[in-house]
């Protein structure tokens, strides 16, 4: 991963090199143009030069696939009431708002008001007793594994994702829904941005509480694979991830 991240820097960095000629020249270009156009006067300098030589709209890893394809599931599936705890606002929240009310939960506050999003600061490591079986749909899109690790001002915890997940598992209804998703991999923690999951340890966390109805995954070349087979050998070896991201659809089983 920490390659991954330099080889991008690295190829951002090497994007501005190359386009600060052209920046230069197209200012004196455009500078020449506007002379005796008083009406748009230069007025400042923003130079964005790493956009020149970047691809059409930047993918953030993982975040806009599975903000996407977990929320076409909660479309389809349109429950009564939505919870969502610590994903993306500027995501898979907003991409949830923009047809249905969504309640969201958080450590750190948010205070600007979001149409069709209402908003709860809490630790989900410790519930809130109001929030027992008060939804029949709950999502956490690539937060449980930050729980516990302090990034977010959080106290450490080293089974602050266990205590979160018990904790998701009583808000929701029996019968109710699921969507999970995390980095999978070989399993450990990278320190203190996340942890990452093994799936056949996901798979032993969640099945006396849940039903599985859909893994689907995204893979270390970013390559969306839905509705994966959680029977075969390749659970084994995360399916080929190092640092992958997986995403379960589950039902909550009645206790």
């Amino acid at each position: 991963m920490i390659g991954r991240i330099l080889k991008i820097g690295t190829q951002i960095v090497w994007g501005g090199i190359k386009a600060t000629p052209a920046y230069i020249n197209d200012y004196f270009t455009l500078k020449k143009q506007l002379n005796g156009h008083p009406d748009f006067p230069i007025r400042g300098y923003y130079p964005a030069i790493f956009d020149r030589y970047d691809e059409s709209g930047i993918l953030i890893k993982h975040y806009f696939l599975q903000d996407l394809y977990v929320s076409q599931r909660i479309f389809k599936n349109n429950p009564i009431k939505h919870v969502d705890i610590g994903s993306r606002v500027d995501g898979f929240v907003g991409h949830v708002a923009s047809y249905r009310p969504i309640e969201i939960i958080d450590i750190r506050p948010l205070t600007r008001p979001i149409p069709n999003v209402s908003f709860r600061q809490a630790d989900l490591m410790n519930l809130p007793a109001d929030l027992i079986h008060s939804t029949d749909s709950i999502s956490t899109l690539h937060a449980i594994e930050h729980f516990g690790l302090g990034r977010y001002g959080d106290p450490i915890d080293a089974n602050g994702h266990l205590k979160a997940l018990d904790n998701i598992r009583q808000i929701i209804k029996p019968g109710g829904t699921f969507y999970f998703s995390t980095p999978i991999g070989p399993q450990g923690i990278v320190y203190n941005a996340h942890r990452v999951f093994s799936v056949s340890y996901l798979v032993k966390l969640f099945a006396p509480h849940y039903t599985i109805d859909r893994f689907s995954y995204i893979d270390d070349n970013e390559q969306f694979v839905e509705n994966a087979d959680l029977r075969s050998d390749a659970v084994q070896t995360n399916f080929g991830c190092t640092y992958g991201c997986g995403i379960f659809e589950m039902t909550r089983r009645v206790d």
